[in-house]
């Protein structure tokens, strides 16, 4: 596999999780309410914050990367 197709995958999966972990943490911070059930925390933070923390960088290296 070449080098941009990896980087193209990664690029499209990293936004699927953005998109994911983005609604879940919209729901968790703006509505204070988990639509998936039990919502944990880390440090008084939602977890799914940290997701969306992660899938921004791995967004941002991809994207990077491409150019």
């Amino acid at each position: 596999m070449k080098q941009k197709t990896a980087l193209n995958i990664i690029l499209y999966i990293s936004l699927v999780g953005v998109l994911f972990s983005g609604t879940l943490s919209f729901f968790e911070l703006a509505m204070s309410s988990c639509p998936l059930g039990g919502c944990s925390s880390l440090a008084g933070i939602p977890v799914c914050v940290y997701g969306l923390i992660m899938y921004i960088a791995i967004f941002v290296v991809a994207l990077i990367g491409r150019k």
